[in-house]
């Protein structure tokens, strides 16, 4: 049995929010209606040729972050940031020419929070069009004026969490520049809030390695489940691909640090979950494309990064490392000569050396 047998992450809100908010975005935008169904319709043929905008985005709002986290690109930048935020202005033209959008993730390689009160305004802006909203924080800021409120007041439907360790050793360790009594106490603020509102909005992450495993293998990972559910959380995630963004300087370190669990582990984190009543869901992707099953990045969705540079998945988020129409808008980018060839790849089987890490 492998890990894509196992329970996959779904919203915090539940399936049928999600459906019910889809069927709202659909049924006020035409234009949106009917690229949907282009994109739908699209899915069963995969050509290089796309006809429609994606139905999906992940948009990089700012591109620096408070933690340098031990396996993450942004430890490799210089003070830890990349470029200059997006403005509010950038981000509204954006959503108003992607008029496909159904789904946003509003954040990329840094931490969305650090970037003030515009932040909630973007997420108002999309969420006023019925595009479902989702963001992963590290909870550093969610005390700093109540931002935890005012995230929950913009609208969010999603709020993922990171939670690498069940202590603040290793959790410290790993998230370098951290606090985790800081961020323990911000998890359970939030959950308390949303408990309070009578809504459930985030879910807790927790991206496998060797320094959260634990001497036990899976030790670590239980403690980490029975941690999630006392600060509040009803879903919890195991990310079990420990990649390195297409980053050279990552590379080494983040193969070193990669583990596979055994499928009685998988089976372990699960019970652990039923003992405390908090889902428990995994996410891999290592094994979940071929030649037969191609990566649906390319032909559905992007990355738009705070300066407005094309990415063709999140998987790379950094468009230093790897980037597509250079110079050009996404929507020009999207529609561009280079993004077809990107996608002819695909589909020929000759898979680009980028994209190698999530192909079997």
């Amino acid at each position: 049995m492998t890990a894509f047998h196992l329970p996959l992450p779904r919203p915090s809100a539940g399936i049928a929010a999600y459906e019910a908010e889809l069927e709202l975005r659909l049924a006020t935008d035409a234009r949106c209606a009917e690229n949907y169904a282009a994109a739908q319709r699209a899915k069963s043929r995969r050509s290089a040729e796309v006809d429609y905008l994606p139905t999906k985005l992940d948009i990089e709002n700012v591109s620096r972050c408070n933690f340098k986290c031990t396996m993450c690109a942004v430890s490799t930048w210089t003070k830890g940031k990349r470029a200059e935020d997006m403005t509010v202005e950038a981000f509204k033209r954006l959503i108003d020419d992607q008029h496909g959008l159904v789904e946003i993730k509003l954040n990329g390689l840094g931490e969305a929070l650090m970037q003030g009160d515009d932040y909630f305004e973007m997420i108002c802006y999309a969420r006023a069009k019925h595009i479902w909203v989702r963001m992963t924080t590290n909870a550093s800021l969610l005390h700093v004026k109540d931002n935890y409120k005012k995230l929950i007041a913009s609208g969010v439907n999603e709020i993922d969490i990171s939670l690498d360790g069940a202590d603040a050793a290793t959790f410290e360790a790993i998230r370098v520049q951290s606090d985790f009594k800081k961020v323990t106490e911000n998890c359970k603020l939030l959950n308390d809030y949303c408990a309070e509102q009578g809504i459930v909005r985030a879910k807790s992450w927790t991206l496998v390695q060797k320094g959260n495993c634990g001497s036990a293998m899976v030790f670590g990972l239980m403690r980490i489940v029975r941690l999630a559910a006392q600060l509040g959380f009803k879903q919890h995630v195991f990310s079990l691909s420990l990649h390195d963004w297409a980053n050279p300087q990552l590379r080494e370190h983040n193969a070193e640090a990669a583990v596979r669990l055994r499928p009685e582990n998988l089976h372990l984190l699960m019970e652990q979950g039923e003992r405390y009543n908090i889902r428990v869901a995994f996410w891999d992707v290592a094994e979940k494309f071929s030649a037969t099953n191609l990566c649906p990045w390319p032909f559905e969705r992007a990355v738009v990064t705070s300066d407005s540079r094309t990415v063709p998945c999140c998987m790379i988020g950094d468009p230093d490392q790897f980037e597509i129409g250079k110079g050009l808008s996404f929507t020009e980018a999207w529609q561009s000569s280079e993004y077809k060839d990107f996608r002819q790849s695909h589909i020929d089987g000759r898979i680009p050396q980028v994209c190698k890490g999530c192909y079997k």
